[in-house]
């Protein structure tokens, strides 16, 4: 195993990148558009919430592979073609924002409302409110939920592989289809996976703590 290792290094490191890759981009675009649609789940604007809340329903109802499948081999119907990885970027965001809006959407909502009233009877404007006063403890709530997601993202990126995304999966099958050895290459690709979401799950709990102490 240790021989096939070796070997198959090269291309593990070069999905490794690439699979990093994926998982930051999106999850960096579906934190902001996250946010945006969950201030639009709260808004006092019916058509914003009705929209977000449409967004949401369908983005969570339905696989992430049949998005990604849409995303790659449907748009070209409609003139829009896209490489592999601007596909995976795309749908990955779109998918994981649904999510993330609705961590951030319970983050926000679990505020003290003495933390609204007094803010108002300061002369805060909503805008002002949200930005020093709720959004911050908001989002520190909603840390282990969004944490969580960003575990549940790098998992995700394997399906960029059925778009021809060369990342960790994608090299497990080309090795072990050239070797015959796919059992051997699955376990070091998932143990590759399993490295990456301890390191992110300690920084998660390391964050969770700082972010403690500052709130207190």
């Amino acid at each position: 195993m240790l021989e096939l290792f070796m070997r198959a290094l090269p291309l593990l490191q070069n999905a490794l990148l690439l699979t990093l890759l994926l998982s930051a981009s999106s999850f960096i675009l579906g934190c902001i558009l996250g946010l945006f649609i969950a201030l639009a789940r709260i808004s006092s604007f019916r058509l914003l919430r009705y929209t977000a809340f449409v967004y949401v329903s369908i983005f969570r109802g339905t696989p992430l592979l049949v998005q990604l499948l849409l995303i790659y081999f449907g748009l070209p119907r409609i003139g829009i073609v896209l490489e592999p990885v601007p596909s995976a970027i795309i749908a990955l965001t779109l998918f994981s924002a649904s999510y993330l809006s609705e961590n951030f959407r319970s983050g926000i909502n679990a505020v003290d409302e003495g933390q609204w009233e007094a803010g108002l009877s300061m002369g805060l404007s909503y805008r002002k409110l949200m930005q020093r006063i709720i959004l911050p403890q908001g989002l520190v709530i909603a840390i282990p939920t969004v944490g969580s997601r960003l575990i549940a993202l790098v998992k995700d990126t394997s399906l960029a592989s059925t778009v021809t995304v060369v990342e960790l999966t994608r090299v497990a099958d080309q090795v072990g289809a050239a070797t015959f050895r796919y059992m051997e290459m699955f376990l070091m690709v998932g143990a590759i996976y399993w490295i990456i979401n301890q390191i992110l799950t300690i920084l998660q709990t390391y964050l969770e703590q700082r972010c403690a102490r500052h709130i207190r």
